[in-house]
């Protein structure tokens, strides 16, 4: 019988390699998949000791002139069905793959599956039913343009799924693709040395490694599609189990994984214990980037190096990986490591020479695994080696400095907290450089398309060193913003929210900033001057706040005295956000209003009268109040032409905007009876005269 094991992509070979080393033959080796032929016994062996596929299908037949519905019908209608199942029992149809006419699988799926029915109709006058979900028989069908393959599932749930995993880390790797890890380090050839792995999470590398070096069946219990098949002979079966059984090993084995979550350890001692292999392991509470020796004799250091879905600072990451580079080269002389993740960049930073890469998918993800062998040269040539990847990224820590210390006697006198000390200066490093407090944020800019990603990534990798330590911040008080095109589902879009909140302060005001959880962090650094316009011109004044964020410049107009202030917001985070910022500075009075609203739709039923009004607009917005989307620049007119209507006779109108290159229309201006004065320098500090185009700000008022 000919059969096809599943696995995933870069395990192919090693597939096939486990294969011949059972006897069985192999016919064809594909991208995710290896065909074979054997007979049942010695694939249900196959099927109880594969550690690298996750599942195995029996060939029904093929046919190479599939073009229409009637065509995959009659290919259907005459196969032998009741070979593999009866009228009394269950089936379903998997259908994948299209073509020019069968462009729907669950369509496809129905044909055969009509196929199937009418074949036992008109045999035994009886139909077999449909069961999704707990069916018997799972027929599967293959169709790639007009050639079409039909397989029995023979192996059932899948083979991956060892079953000692209730719970699992934060970024997992399935079993298979462990097995294949173990296999790709070279441990296996001498299983005496120590195994250790310094971010082992919830202990899957480890186990596949035990499980491996003590000859343990992988999938000895599961409940295989095999059984439901009339070809079955349960006493066969138990024989061969029995077998596999005693050919288990018992020996020393010297395991170590370390963690720095208390948590992902427990789980990690729970999935050994459930897979019986607790007495091979040591679990222990570490660092990795503290990494010590951990034996005296040579081992192979193995692990899922951590990645953007595993923490949420890139700095903090680039940091980890530069000193585990170190301390490899110290503590780990004449070991063998073999180091998965995802960012060849990163990577870089190790400082390490590989001898050897291996790609593989985990998931959605592209992953390499890189070997390294930490002998007398590896280490000697890489011990002189800088930290930085271009020497002249020193120039970025140049500019940092003398910028910060430019700004020192200001930010001393004016009590502000949070400011901007980099701002592109350098065309080649291309970020902004924000500070607050004892932490930062870099974003990146969009790097033009003719330079290099992986030089982008090398600069950026220097400016978040630099930024640590010319400002002397913690890496992981460091957030790295970076604009670039995503592939696929890349792990830096899948972040879990830190919920990292700090406080900091200007102008005797305190606001709540997020550094890690959003685009933006709560408070626009550019727009201090204006706010602190509010605060000193508030005073007795009804303040309205539109298109307000988290409302610092309501808490500025609250602070300087202001009688009334309403501030309005689309967005609930922002508006809880300002609540809770109005909290932090103790201001409470039930003429302070948070309102949620489209501020253009707010604005067409708004009532009363308002003395000082801030409106910052973004540059375009999506609006049920407008036709088309908002335009700052078409329709800044039809904006003020609204807000004039609440503003009072005496009052002012604070209007700011980020639109680069923004021009104020005069004439209509006029034609509103209103006159303006262009205020954007004023509004500018000391840390954003390097950047005047920031934005633009206007003082209106009744002409």
């Amino acid at each position: 019988m000919q059969f096809i094991a599943l696995t995933s992509i870069g395990i192919e070979n090693l597939l096939l390699e486990e294969l011949q080393s059972q006897g069985l033959e192999v016919v064809k080796q594909s991208v995710g998949s290896v065909r074979f032929t054997a007979d049942s016994l010695a694939v249900q062996k196959f099927c109880m000791t594969t550690r690298f596929a996750t599942r195995v299908m029996m060939l029904i037949d093929e046919h190479e002139n599939i073009n229409n519905k009637d065509d995959l019908y009659k290919f259907a209608r005459f196969q032998g069905w009741q070979e593999w199942f009866g009228p009394k029992q269950t089936f379903a149809v998997e259908f994948n793959g299209t073509n020019r006419e069968l462009k729907n699988t669950q369509f496809s799926g129905l044909v055969i599956k009509d196929a199937i029915v009418d074949y036992f109709q008109d045999l035994y006058e009886q139909r077999p039913s449909v069961d999704k979900q707990e069916a018997n028989v799972r027929v599967i069908a293959k169709l790639n343009k007009q050639k079409i393959a039909l397989y029995i599932d023979y192996s059932g749930p899948r083979l991956s799924d060892r079953g000692y995993r209730t719970k699992q880390g934060r970024a997992p790797i399935r079993e298979n693709l462990a097995a294949a890890l173990v296999q790709r380090s070279g441990w296996l050839s001498d299983t005496s040395k120590p195994l250790f792995d310094p971010c082992c999470g919830s202990g899957t590398l480890l186990i596949e490694a035990a499980s491996m070096a003590l000859n343990v069946p992988a999938n000895l219990n599961k409940d295989f599609a095999f059984k439901r098949l009339p070809g079955f002979r349960d006493a066969k079966f138990k024989e061969l189990k029995a077998e596999l059984k005693q050919a288990q090993l018992d020996k020393p084995l010297w395991i170590i994984g370390q963690d720095i979550d208390a948590q992902v350890l427990d789980t990690a001692r729970g999935n050994a214990k459930r897979a019986g292999l607790e007495q091979y392991i040591r679990f222990n509470d570490g660092d990795a980037s503290q990494l010590t020796c951990v034996a005296k004799r040579p081992g192979t250091l193995l692990s899922n190096l951590p990645y953007g879905e595993r923490l949420g600072s890139m700095a903090e990451l680039i940091n980890l990986y530069r000193g585990m580079g170190e301390r490899f080269k110290k503590h780990y002389k004449d070991w063998s490591l073999a180091l998965l993740g995802t960012d060849e960049a990163l990577f870089k930073t190790l400082k390490l020479s590989s001898k050897k890469r291996y790609k593989f998918k985990n998931g959605p993800l592209d992953v390499s695994l890189y070997l390294y062998d930490m002998d007398e040269r590896q280490v000697a040539q890489n011990e002189q080696a800088g930290a930085l990847h271009f020497e002249q990224s020193r120039a970025f820590a140049n500019r940092v400095k003398k910028n910060k210390q430019a700004l020192k006697s200001w930010l001393k006198k004016e009590q502000v907290e949070a400011y901007r000390v980099y701002d592109a200066d350098i065309p080649e490093y291309n970020v902004a450089v924000d500070v607050y407090g004892d932490s930062a944020v870099v974003f990146e800019y969009a790097a033009p398309k003719e330079i290099d990603e992986l030089v982008a990534n090398k600069r950026l990798q220097d400016v978040i060193t630099l930024t640590a330590e010319t400002l002397d911040i913690d890496p992981s008080n460091i957030a790295v913003k970076v604009r670039k095109k995503q592939k696929g589902q890349e792990q830096y879009n899948a972040l879990s929210k830190q919920n990292r909140v700090q406080v900091v302060e200007e102008f005797g005001a305190k606001f709540k900033v997020n550094l890690f959880d959003y685009l933006d962090t709560g408070l626009f650094l550019d727009h201090r001057l204006a706010r602190r316009y509010i605060q000193q011109n508030a005073k007795n004044k009804r303040v309205l706040n539109l298109f307000a964020y988290t409302g610092s410049a309501s808490v500025h107009a609250a602070l300087g005295g202001a009688k009334a202030v309403t501030t309005v917001d689309m967005s609930k985070t922002y508006l809880k956000w300002a609540e809770e910022n109005f909290a932090l500075n103790e201001l409470r009075n039930p003429r302070f209003r948070f309102e949620q609203a489209d501020c253009l739709k707010w604005l067409e039923h708004a009532q009363g009268q308002y003395d000082l009004i801030f409106l910052d607009p973004p540059t375009f917005s999506n609006s049920k109040r407008m036709k088309e989307v908002f335009d700052v620049q078409r329709d800044h007119i039809q904006l003020l032409e609204w807000v004039k209507k609440i503003l009072s006779p005496g009052g002012t109108l604070l209007f700011s905007n980020n639109k680069r290159g923004f021009k104020m229309d005069e004439v209509g201006l006029m034609g509103l009876g209103l006159k303006a004065e262009n205020v954007s320098d004023q509004t500018l500090s000391p840390d954003f005269k390097r950047n005047k185009q920031i934005h633009n700000s206007w003082l209106i008022t009744h002409g």
